[in-house]
């Protein structure tokens, strides 16, 4: 009797992670839930060495979470030039050679999410922070900022790192102090890569007419900077939005099915939350 396939999300800590309701919505939208499963492990950098050892040839594929992204890079034969373009993978395929090689669907799953609400190029854009998803938001800017992206960051060795990726992925970064943070309000396209409540005392600061607003936050949602964007009825993106777009791109990488489902994967991740 043939083995199931198998995927998982991989990080520490994990419990949060939506992955395995979305990839088994998935499965089950296109009657693949008989042949696959997808399921979330506990792995932090010390322990992600032995749990690759130990994975069997029914293994199709991992997701990554922090704090593996960067740690994971050693374990594999190759990585795509998105991934390398930024050095972080969120995504690992097995392919039936033997090989395993990494890939970061965050990026293309910024873009698309993008694109799904009609952005398809700005003049110019704000980043909020400058951590992991900061340079994955850089560089899917790259594929839709036509102009300057200024980073608003805490400190001189965050804003070096930001404009070395600038300068990496050829995209225009000028960088602010976070405490002139509130600045970023006048960027047509303005995407907050900061932890829940990072920008909860930017609210008071939006102005009364707003661009297109990306919070990479999903949980819980609206972010309160959200919030007062929709109150002045600008578009606003979400971290779910991130999320199922990037998950899509997984999807077809593990299982090799094109076919449709993003809106499975939305609503299993609106239930969810």
């Amino acid at each position: 009797m043939a083995h199931k396939r198998r995927a998982a999300v991989l990080g520490s800590p994990i419990a949060h992670s939506l992955s395995p309701q979305l990839h088994t919505a998935a499965y089950a939208a296109l009657g693949l839930d008989g042949d696959w499963t997808y399921d979330r492990f506990d792995v932090d950098e010390d322990a992600l060495p032995g749990f690759f050892a130990g994975l069997g040839p029914e293994w199709a594929g991992l997701s990554l979470t922090m704090p593996l992204k960067r740690a994971v890079i050693p374990l594999l034969d190759g990585i795509t030039d998105t991934a390398a373009s930024v050095e972080t993978v969120n995504t690992v395929v097995f392919h039936a050679d033997g090989r395993r090689t990494g890939d970061n669907t965050d990026i293309p799953g910024l873009v698309a999410a993008l694109h799904e609400r009609g952005v398809e190029k700005v003049e110019s854009a704000a980043i909020l922070g400058a951590g992991a998803t900061a340079s994955s938001a850089l560089a899917a800017l790259a594929r839709v900022c036509t102009g300057e992206v200024v980073a608003y960051v805490r400190s001189e060795r965050r804003a070096d790192e930001m404009r070395g990726w600038g300068e990496r992925l050829g995209v225009p970064v000028r960088t602010a102090s976070w405490s002139d943070a509130a600045g970023a309000f006048e960027a047509p396209l303005v995407i907050s890569t900061t932890p829940k409540g990072g920008t909860d005392h930017l609210v008071a600061e939006v102005p009364a007419r707003v661009g297109t607003l990306f919070d990479v936050v999903y949980d819980p949602w609206p972010t309160p900077l959200a919030a007062a964007w929709q109150a002045r009825s600008g578009p606003v993106l979400s971290g779910l939005d991130l999320l199922v777009h990037q998950a899509v791109f997984q999807f077809e990488q593990f299982t090799g099915d094109t076919r449709p489902v993003l809106a499975a994967m939305r609503a299993a991740g609106l239930a969810a939350l």
